[in-house]
């Protein structure tokens, strides 16, 4: 969801920023974009929903996301003219497949609550699968495409993937970090039957670096380490 009109921007004092120099270099870049692919163990988050009574593996996902992206300032960064942008909060918009084979998005509403965001989630995966390939004049395809306060997800489960590559349309300002879930794969030969899904993170190499990314993926770990406190409303640490 977009800022409200009456709420003044806050932008980024550059000339103080101790990253303005590789901000000035990676933002002239043609493909200013890096990514990082790795996987997650994930055993420990369907037993946690069992216990929490509510939502499923999907959601649970994208709210952890949610929930560490706007603990980390970075991924709230977003261009605007050549200035940063930070923003107060963003959301997750998120692919969603239809019967027909056709995709269109839902947005899912940042919130701290698992129970609130796994309702309001569903509901609006629920109506974007509703629409159809074929029905109104651009097939029910509603891209927000000028939203910048969101993170752009989608999910391969069909696909347990080692590397990972989005659309970008090259020449806008386009610095939604966009996060890839894929399919979950037990190894054959671990005695432990540990559960693996693939994570791939795309961002803008002006606004953040490798050890912004690196903080995400170690939070996002420990966070699947144990997730019932993030699902159960309890204090997280």
């Amino acid at each position: 969801m977009s800022q409200m009109p009456d709420v003044t921007p806050v932008f980024l004092d550059l000339t103080h920023w101790p990253r303005r120099a590789t901000f000035e270099f990676y933002r002239a870049f043609d493909k200013p974009y890096f990514s990082v692919c790795t996987r997650i163990d994930v055993s420990a988050l369907k037993p946690a929903l069992v216990l929490a009574g509510v939502g499923g593996v999907g959601l649970a996902c994208h709210f952890l996301a949610l929930q560490l992206a706007n603990r980390l300032e970075p991924f709230r960064y977003r261009l605007q003219q050549g200035r940063v942008q930070v923003l107060d909060i963003v959301h997750a918009s998120t692919t969603v497949l239809r019967a027909d084979d056709s995709f269109g998005f839902a947005t899912l509403q940042h919130d701290t609550d698992f129970a609130r965001f796994a309702a309001q989630g569903a509901a609006a995966l629920q109506a974007a699968r509703q629409g159809s390939g074929s029905g109104d004049s651009n097939g029910g395809f509603a891209p927000r495409v000028d939203d910048q306060a969101v993170l752009h997800f989608t999910t391969l489960p069909w696909v347990h993937f080692t590397s990972f590559s989005h659309a970008r349309n090259w020449g806008r300002e386009d610095a939604v970090p966009k996060i890839a879930f894929g399919r979950i794969d037990s190894d054959a030969d671990d005695e432990r039957r540990r559960r693996w899904m693939p994570l791939s993170l795309e961002v803008h190499h002006a606004l953040m670096d490798g050890v912004h990314v690196g903080r995400f993926v170690q939070s996002f770990e420990a966070a699947m380490r144990n997730p019932l406190p993030w699902l159960s409303g309890h204090a997280v640490p």
